[in-house]
């Protein structure tokens, strides 16, 4: 059996379910408050972040990118031609960059704040930074967002994928980012017509399905962010 050490509303955490649902891999979840840094969460991870992936008395597995090459290794040839990490190294090279720019240049310099500012401050107290949303931040990550829509639109205009000809964990990470941010209205998906035909497709399969009908207490989704004909 396998436990995962999650936020509801972590980009990376939601990128490794939609991984397990993909790999129809069964799960626990515990639901962790990282910036709390429960004892159960540090005893994993050191770090005090999520997620952690645990099968049965193995070692803890810490931050999505391992846990994506620790599910490949472990279920993905046994999904045959939905594997989600390709065959050929240079294809597996380009998957692995774009799951980088997703989890990490992307959410560094757009998700991450959105989340912080808008949906985790709500939560933290104030010993833990949390508060009124920083409205700096904000703008940055308003603004930051076009840059990567462009990009992530230049892609696939010229690919069927993000990654390439074959679904991959990059259209996961990416999707994963995406669906934090579109739950807050913070996409604007009217100025790149190519994203959003790609999300359209990631949006409508079965493991997108749970993300979608998550809620934050007091803060509705944006009308597109459950809408498959958004």
């Amino acid at each position: 059996m396998l436990t995962l050490y999650h936020h509801p509303f972590s980009p990376s955490s939601r990128f490794v379910r939609l991984m397990l649902k993909e790999y129809g891999a069964e799960y626990q979840e515990r639901t962790i408050n990282p910036w709390e840094r429960p004892t159960e969460l540090l005893g994993l991870n050191p770090a005090g972040t999520v997620p952690v992936l645990v099968e049965n008395d193995g070692p803890p597995i810490c931050g999505p990118s391992p846990i994506m090459e620790y599910l490949d290794e472990t279920r993905g040839y046994a999904v045959a031609d939905r594997r989600l990490m390709p065959d050929h190294p240079d294809a597996r090279a380009e998957c692995r960059r774009l799951v980088d720019w997703s989890l990490s240049k992307f959410d560094l310099e757009v998700v991450g704040h959105l989340v912080r500012e808008r949906i985790y401050k709500q939560t933290m107290p104030k010993s833990a930074g949390g508060g009124e949303p920083d409205s700096a931040a904000l703008r940055v990550a308003r603004a930051n967002i076009h840059h990567h829509l462009r990009y992530f639109g230049y892609l696939v205009a010229s690919r069927r994928w993000i990654a390439g000809d074959r679904l991959s964990f990059a259209d996961f990470a990416l999707a994963a980012e995406l669906s934090c941010a579109d739950y807050l209205g913070e996409v604007p998906w009217v100025a790149e017509d190519n994203v959003k035909s790609w999300y359209a497709r990631v949006k409508s399969r079965p493991s997108m399905r749970p993300l979608l009908g998550e809620k934050i207490l007091g803060m509705p989704a944006a009308a597109t962010y459950a809408d498959l004909d958004f």
